[in-house]
């Protein structure tokens, strides 16, 4: 695939980080992330972060063609990925649990790469900001993000210290209002309402 560099665009990649920031939500993740890592002993970060990385990356350029194997347009997946995220962002405001899986005896490829990372709201995400945003700009905020994510990873209990029970809480809180306003942003976007 050629790249055309006129084509990045500082204010696309940062809104692209900031969106893929919310709703994969690394940070509100953290009481989870730790939890996994109490049963399973050991989390490993870069293999998290890699595969997370890699399903996003290969998402973002099969996913077209996925729905269209299935027959559905960007469009309509668009629509279906901002109730998602509006569903999600409810979640995250009103302070329900959105992960309740038991920890399998490996946790860094599943559930914590997929789903938790990189699970349907992120692929979801990922097709509706394509209907917007250029493929390379969405690329950098996929790529920024996931050093962000191995970094968290790599600093939970550090972060948790941090931030305290409170912090975090706010942090969560407040992304889930920005997943909100992006959620009906999607949805008014691609129904033209």
């Amino acid at each position: 695939m050629k790249f055309d560099f006129m084509k990045f665009n500082l204010s696309q990649i940062l809104s692209t980080t900031m969106v893929l920031f919310a709703i994969i939500d690394i940070l509100g993740a953290i009481p989870v992330v730790i939890e996994l890592r109490r049963k399973a002993g050991h989390i490993e970060s870069e293999k998290a972060s890699l595969v997370a990385t890699g399903l996003m990356i290969l998402f973002l350029f099969l996913g077209e063609s996925l729905l269209k194997v299935i027959g559905l347009d960007v469009e309509s997946f668009a629509i279906a990925g901002s109730f998602v995220i509006f569903f999600i962002a409810m979640e995250m405001v009103l302070g329900l649990t959105i992960f309740k899986e038991e920890a399998p005896e490996t946790v860094s490829i599943v559930p914590l790469a997929f789903p938790l990372i990189a699970g349907a709201g992120t692929m979801t995400t990922l097709l509706s900001l394509k209907t917007e945003y250029h493929t390379q700009n969405i690329l950098v905020g996929i790529i920024l993000n996931m050093l962000f994510v191995y970094f968290v990873l790599k600093n939970t209990n550090r972060l948790e210290k941090l931030f305290g029970k409170s912090g975090l809480n706010i942090l969560r809180k407040a992304f889930g209002v920005i997943l909100l306003a992006i959620a009906i942003k999607l949805f008014r976007n691609n129904t033209g309402l």
